[in-house]
């Protein structure tokens, strides 16, 4: 099935080489103003490995939700539990779920108790405007949680144009509604969504529902601009042994995350002042018996609250950025207990241009406090030069931690301990990187090297011993990564080709314990392809294929597609899932859907 689906694939692109009559300029990146950098930067002025998923993207994908979508870039591995992107966890470039930050318009949406939550707070699509994805150690600026990178997902702005009501329909009766609203005034703007999705399950107890409210709202633009931005989801499913082991079938949770964030922005000609409050809550209930709870059930709820400012100064001696982020952590847990942490991080750093502005060099430094942790520092250098106008090579390098969160060091229950006594996890990162870009072709090649210490591992000495979190873990990680992206028009249509390949090899050292639960099950061999045509005029069609090995030996390769017919306001897709059956499993045993079929209808005004 995966030599049948490369060959395809291949097929089709040198048919398409054979048949393009003219290149098309591909999207502007450069129009692009890279937001998860402390200093605002243009895509291709950045000396970092930045990957940008645009709106014509998302659009383009056959994916219809954040969770499927990140699972087509390379070096990205996001390990689902059934459709929808009902439960999945985020990786980036091997480490864990617990070391990668997650950001929505910048506001850090980190879970104190556990990273399995990182992904409850994914938006709908329907409300995205991109998403940037920035890798290895020049996530520095942000802290604690960037242990190897961060996601950025940026929010529509232009009201005008979100306008659209969507229904699906398909597999194990998915039933899912949503609508966008949006309208721009002279002096302010207003956006608003609600989307309903519901599944009887693609198996038993796995049926889910799901409802997600979003709000943004902007006024007084022509003077100091306030922007509000509002997020509230509920999520209810069963998990069958989502967590526990396979044969815990029964499992059930429901969780519910929501973000408020005020900001602004102050703007002279040399300096830029961004303050901003928000409020960050997560409640997740989790029963190891649906119908039962009285045999075990987990309630934790999380609040964060937080200010800060974030600044850039230019000058002669080039942009200068720095800020600091007050905020507070509480946690309520009939588990984990009652907690509360008090966090500051500041950072600095400088982007001087030099030879002509052919060289750029980046320093800077963060500093973190916590009120159970103090205080921690992590350095770090971007260094790009410019070879000419289509090729640049930079490097990085940097020191990244990761405190532990609350599971690490409170949980309980039969088998498992937590541990009060938990250092932070440290790594050292290294990078080297090519960019390349013209007016059809856009793509990099990157080489890391990330060496870890003090990861948290769960070990014992005898089996009739309880698992216990220890920091006992060092691994180096060892990677190479590219990306390639096409654009051209055939029949006066245009097409758009993209290629993604990452590899990891990670040497665990030897550990002096007699059990280890660690299981290192990175992707070490990651390939991506998405072929997004159009032969006439009202008829698109979209195609991946993602290629998975993972450190275990295990590998699949799976294929979705997409058929749409637009006619005037009105959008008709045909979406296939894995059509190829294969069977496969991406965390925990659990058996993803086979071929499964999705309808959708837009209407957009």
């Amino acid at each position: 099935m995966q030599l049948k689906s490369v060959t395809i694939l291949v097929g089709l692109f040198i048919l398409t080489k054979a048949y393009s009559q003219e290149i098309t300029k591909q999207q502007e990146l450069d129009s692009i103003v890279i937001t998860s950098s402390r200093i605002d930067l243009p895509f291709k002025e950045n000396s970092r490995t930045i990957t940008v998923i645009t709106s014509e993207d998302i659009k383009q994908s056959t994916a219809t939700n954040v969770a499927d979508l990140l699972q087509q870039v390379a070096g990205i591995d996001v390990r689902r539990r059934g459709v929808n992107g009902m439960q999945s966890d985020l990786y980036i470039r091997g480490g864990s779920f617990d070391q990668t930050l997650l950001l929505i318009d910048g506001i850090k949406a980190e879970d104190p108790q556990t990273g399995h939550h990182t992904m409850n707070m994914i938006l709908p699509i329907e409300v995205i405007e991109r998403i940037e994805i920035i890798k290895g150690p020049a996530a520095r600026v942000f802290g604690q949680n960037a242990f190897t990178g961060a996601i950025n997902i940026v929010t529509k702005t232009n009201a005008d144009k979100v306008n659209e009501v969507g229904f699906q329909t398909g597999s194990y009766d998915q039933q899912n509604f949503n609508a966008t609203l949006g309208k721009d005034f002279k002096s302010s703007s207003l956006i608003a969504h609600t989307s309903i999705n519901s599944s009887d399950g693609y198996r038993y107890n796995t049926d889910f529902e799901n409802q997600n409210y979003f709000l943004k709202s902007s006024f007084n633009k022509n003077k100091l601009p306030i922007s509000i931005l509002g997020y509230f989801t509920q999520r209810k499913f069963g998990a069958n042994g989502f967590y526990a082991s396979p044969t815990a079938i029964n499992q059930y949770e429901e969780t519910q995350s929501s973000l408020v964030g005020v900001s602004t922005i102050y703007k002279t000609k040399s300096l830029t002042l961004k303050p901003r409050l928000y409020w960050k809550r997560n409640q997740d209930m989790y029963l190891f018996v649906r119908n039962r709870p009285s045999i075990y059930r987990n309630l934790h709820i999380s609040n964060k609250v937080g200010a800060e400012v974030n600044a850039s100064l230019i000058s002669k001696a080039g942009i200068t950025g720095f800020g600091i982020d007050i905020a507070k952590v509480y946690l309520s847990s009939n588990n984990l207990g009652g907690r509360n942490r008090d966090m500051i991080t500041m950072f600095l750093e400088h982007r001087l241009k030099l030879i002509d502005e052919k060289l750029d060099v980046t320093p800077g430094i963060a500093a973190t406090y916590f009120s159970d942790f103090k205080f921690h520092a992590f350095p770090g250098i971007d260094v790009g030069y410019r070879i000419n106008d289509t090729f640049k090579v930079y490097a990085n390098a940097g020191y990244t931690y990761r405190i532990p969160t609350y599971t690490d060091l409170y949980y309980s229950d039969p088998t498992t301990l937590g541990n009060e006594d938990l250092e932070p996890e440290e790594a050292i990162t290294e990078e080297i990187g090519l960019k390349y870009s013209n007016n059809s072709i856009n793509g990099y090649v990157a080489i890391f090297n990330r060496s870890s210490r003090n990861l948290i591992d769960y070990v014992k000495e005898n089996e009739d011993d309880l698992w216990q979190a220890t920091n006992i873990q060092d691994i180096n990680s060892f990677g190479f990564e590219t990306s390639l992206s096409y654009n051209f028009k055939m029949s006066d249509h245009n097409q758009t080709l993209n290629f993604g390949y990452s590899y990891l090899d990670e040497n665990l050292k030897d550990i002096n314990k007699s059990f280890s639960r660690y299981s290192i099950n990175s992707l070490k061999h990651h390939f991506t392809t998405t072929y997004h045509s159009r032969f006439f005029r009202h008829i698109s069609q979209d195609i991946t294929y993602k290629y998975a090995k993972r450190t275990t030996g295990e590998s699949y390769g799976i294929v979705d597609v997409k058929a749409t017919l637009s006619i005037e306001s009105f959008k008709f897709s045909v979406i296939g899932n894995n059509i190829f059956n294969t069977e496969y499993t991406e965390t925990n045993l659990v058996p993803m859907p086979k071929r499964n079929i999705l309808l959708d209808l837009k209407y957009i005004f």
